[in-house]
């Protein structure tokens, strides 16, 4: 496996300078803040992620104001409390992308959340608390708790929260292909534990938090020009 310097250094060639790549490196949020998030705004960001996946983002959020107010602010004790009568009234609204199976992981999911705070205090709690040591364990409880939060959806919504994950993106598994971390499929449990070994690896050697290593690999291989974000 590569080092830390060797993935910077060619990361740091690619951008051009170590401003313009510092630049580009996005920091994930601390345990404080995360503790401070509402339990709404989870549910809301499942549900974006959820419609933007093999959809135009653009076009989900052109139409997010609508989402919002359908499903009342993303509001958990009102959802709890919608009939399966209302769902469906909802899920034909033209203020929303009328698809039926995605408009039904909203109480779902917004039953995942309100059942993992009561154990938890608050999810936003339950998601601090998590270590990012283990970050694929997180994103198997979104798949195996939640409704279509799997695949990379589950890590978007966590990376969009500011939750410390990498994420899988085509430049990072092309890398992690190319060095022979995995050579199975992505998200079996075998690849999955080789890629977190990975990271932690790097973040020991490093310092650096999961997100800022996931970009730098993205930045380091792929179609990158210097100057360019990636």
């Amino acid at each position: 496996m590569e080092t830390y310097r060797a993935i910077y250094e060619r990361a740091l060639e690619r951008k051009g300078s170590s401003a313009q790549l510092e630049a580009l490196l996005s920091q994930p949020l601390s345990t404080a803040q995360l503790q401070r998030l509402s339990d709404d705004a989870w549910l809301e960001e499942f549900t974006r992620k959820i419609f933007q996946s093999g959809f135009y983002w653009s076009v989900i959020n052109a139409k997010w104001s609508g989402f919002r107010e359908v499903f009342w602010d993303f509001n958990i004790d009102k959802l709890l409390m919608m009939s399966p009568e209302m769902l469906e009234q909802k899920a034909a609204d033209e203020r929303i992308v009328r698809n039926f199976k995605k408009v039904q992981t909203v109480p779902e999911n917004c039953y995942m959340i309100y059942e993992t705070a009561q154990q938890h205090g608050s999810f936003s709690n339950f998601v601090a608390q998590w270590p990012s040591t283990d970050i694929i364990g997180l994103w198997q409880y979104l798949k195996k708790q939640g409704a279509r939060l799997g695949g990379n959806t589950g890590a978007y919504a966590l990376r969009s929260m500011g939750k410390d994950t990498f994420v899988l993106s085509r430049d990072v598994e092309a890398y992690c292909r190319a060095h022979e971390v995995i050579d199975g499929g992505l998200h079996s449990k075998r690849s999955l534990t080789a890629i977190q070994a990975m990271f932690n690896d790097l973040q020991q050697q490093s310092g650096r938090s999961l997100q800022e290593l996931s970009l730098l690999i993205a930045y380091s291989v792929g179609d990158n020009r210097v100057g360019i974000a990636s």
